[in-house]
């Protein structure tokens, strides 16, 4: 149970620093330094996306593995469905609140371009995933990849889970080729001819970051069918991918904070931002996103059981810390949060371009008053859905 509770509750820590990154304030705050991500390149987008992964493996798969692959496939396809609903919600929640607060146009129009005029063309090209606004753009992959996750999540049951791996691994290198060009370009030519203004737009591009996501759900699938022993892959005597991946995770570290602190050769400087394209998942990317994984994945598996007293207490800290009840009960209700999320950020725009600019005292609490909100869908899910086993359970008294 602490397990699953920990997942919960990384999802809400994901949740947390999506808030204070996705925060815009005039000038700038010194609260969002307090950063994992200054640490490297290892970001928020990159574990939820993993998570959420994970879990459609784990949930999936022992649906499928208890009643076929039809009522499993069904239900993936049903949560597609509703992550639609939730995106179109979104849009149209934007919308309406650009129309009750003046001068949106103004503060929105560079996260939303011409959609912030309410011009039809953007409206159905948001609708139809291939123009997403800024902070609007998670929904969408997970949308497409709920739409291909049934037969993947199907051949991790029935034991070929290597060619989900391996065709995520080829998909992502096409990407990083160039590939999939051709087909962005003949897309954005289609979208122009309705429209002269109208792009291609998605910061994501589902064919390189599906890694992230695959990998999740082959680790899920594996987990419930019981194919992998995580207590036996992650054993506390057994250390050499442990540092291999301490290595890349304090390789990256020295690249981020010598940037940062402005010590490394322009050159060098340089080269780090020609490799650094978050949108196509570089190999900056996936090295440090797998080697961050591990790393922390070990420290919570094994470190507990770690003969090494240090080693102990840094398992125990990340258990307390992912165990914490406020994170849990927002990460339980991710889509809900994350939807929440998306409209107050919007919000908090708006509210900075007529209100501000502020001072660091009033940023800092105008962000920890926006990261403790997040309670609030959480808990409005959590006394629906208690409200309704209530129901439930009176009927069957009175039945």
């Amino acid at each position: 149970m602490r397990r699953l509770e920990a997942l919960d509750g990384l999802r809400g820590y994901f949740l947390v620093f999506m808030v204070l990154n996705h925060l815009v304030f005039t000038g700038g705050y010194l609260l969002v330094k307090v950063n994992h991500q200054e640490l490297g390149f290892v970001q928020d987008a990159q574990g939820f996306v993993f998570l959420s992964g994970l879990l459609v493996g784990m949930v999936y798969a022992g649906q499928m593995k208890k009643r076929g692959y039809e009522v499993g496939a069904a239900k993936v396809r049903g949560r597609a469905r509703e992550l639609y609903g939730w995106e179109l919600f979104c849009l149209v929640a934007i919308l309406g609140l650009g129309l009750l607060m003046a001068e949106s146009s103004t503060f929105w129009e560079p996260w939303l371009w011409q959609l912030a005029d309410n011009n039809l063309s953007f409206v159905l090209a948001t609708a139809t995933l291939l123009y997403q606004p800024t902070y609007m753009d998670i929904l969408p992959q997970y949308i497409v990849y709920m739409m291909v996750a049934p037969p993947l999540v199907w051949l991790c049951v029935t034991g070929r889970w290597h060619v989900v791996a391996v065709g995520s691994f080829l998909s992502w290198m096409a990407v990083q080729f160039g590939a999939h060009l051709p087909l962005a370009d003949a897309v954005d030519r289609g979208m122009k001819m309705i429209d002269p203004d109208l792009a291609l737009r998605a910061h994501f591009n589902v064919f390189a970051w599906q890694a992230v996501f695959m990998s999740g759900l082959v680790l899920g699938a594996l987990t419930t069918t019981r194919q992998i022993d995580w207590d036996k892959v992650m054993n506390p005597r057994a250390t050499g991918l442990l540092w291999c991946a301490v290595g890349i995770v304090v390789f990256f570290m020295a690249w981020r904070l010598g940037r940062s602190f402005d010590v490394l050769p322009q050159s060098v400087v340089e080269r780090i931002a020609a490799t650094e394209i978050r949108g196509e998942f570089s190999l900056l990317f996936l090295l440090n996103f797998a080697g961050a994984a591990y790393l922390v994945g070990w420290l919570m598996i094994a470190g507990p059981r770690s003969e090494h007293p240090a080693t102990r207490w840094i398992g125990e800290a990340l258990h307390w810390l992912f165990t914490l009840s406020f994170l849990r009960l927002i990460g339980r209700h991710s889509l809900h949060v994350y939807v929440f999320h998306v409209i107050l950020i919007y919000l908090l725009k708006g509210f900075d371009h007529h209100y501000g600019a502020f001072n660091e005292a009033t940023k800092t609490l105008i962000a920890l008053l926006a990261v403790a909100s997040l309670a609030l869908p959480a808990l409005w899910r959590e006394w629906r859905t208690n409200r309704d086993r209530t129901a439930v359970a009176g009927q069957a008294r009175t039945a």
